[in-house]
């Protein structure tokens, strides 16, 4: 897959694209990436590429011409018209989904905005907007950032494993099931019995009965699009009546309301 990525400060990406998976995955040819910073295409002697608001109002706007320079630029070299997605908080949701069917793709455009946005007019030459959350960030970087790694793990080979990306949170609708590695025991708590029994479907059972079972106590609405089998159903309502029966257990132990649990002399 190769990526463009056309932002005002480069610098930024530095770290995250020389690092860890993202730079193993260019070291091996899986994944190029090229930063344009858009204020080499602004004319004029000091390159301005940002204006003040018409109508008022507090902040600054990136100017339309740099931008559409920019992406001109950028896709005058494409074989084929490539996605352009616009960073921006007004964009659909990004979702593992997305990062699934991006992933298909040959050629990602991604186009970050800063200061108070981008003008509206440069809305019209990106294919798609996408937001990483309902929250403010000072510009479309580190959305690009989190978009581009999400994306790269799906892309075959860039991961060690073939499964390890399908195992994630997210990828089959589920959170994922406790992780654990050696000592044994730590701080007086164990490792779960079956993962030492070398045992493969016993394993393969709990984990997923304990990702169920952390999806419907953190996010059960992951639950209602989750493509569940019917063992997945089996073993919710295992859950349920479990923590049912825990919650009895605790209604019976615990003190009736005005009296102390242990008396003393007064």
């Amino acid at each position: 897959m190769h990526v463009d990525i056309l932002t005002l400060f480069p610098g930024m990406f530095a770290g995250p694209l020389e690092e860890s998976i993202l730079k193993r995955a260019r070291e091996s040819g899986l994944l190029s990436i090229n930063l344009h910073d858009i204020r080499a295409f602004a004319e004029g002697k000091h390159r301005i590429t940002d204006d003040y608001p018409y109508g008022g109002g507090s902040g600054m706007v990136m100017k339309p011409e740099p931008v559409a320079a920019a992406l001109d630029f950028v896709l005058a070299q494409a074989p084929k018209p490539p996605p352009v997605l616009l960073m921006c908080p007004q964009g659909r949701l990004f979702t593992q989904e997305i990062a699934k069917e991006l992933a298909r793709e040959e050629h990602l455009v991604f186009l970050c905005g800063h200061y108070e946005g981008i003008d509206e007019r440069i809305r019209e030459l990106a294919t798609d907007e996408l937001s990483i959350g309902d929250f403010v960030l000072t510009g479309g970087e580190l959305p690009a950032m989190v978009i581009i790694d999400a994306v790269a793990r799906m892309i075959p080979g860039v991961l060690g494993a073939p499964d390890s990306a399908r195992e994630d949170s997210f990828y089959e609708g589920l959170l994922d099931y406790p992780q654990y590695t050696r000592p044994p025991e730590f701080h007086g708590r164990r490792v779960p019995e079956v993962l030492l029994s070398g045992h493969h479907e016993m394993i393969r059972s709990w984990r997923r009965k304990e990702s169920l079972r952390r999806t419907l106590l953190r996010r059960p609405d992951l639950l209602a699009h989750a493509p569940l089998s019917d063992e997945d159903h089996r073993l919710l309502e295992e859950i349920r009546q479990e923590a049912a029966s825990n919650q009895d257990a605790r209604d019976v132990s615990a003190p009736e309301p005005g009296k102390r649990e242990q008396p003393f002399d007064e």
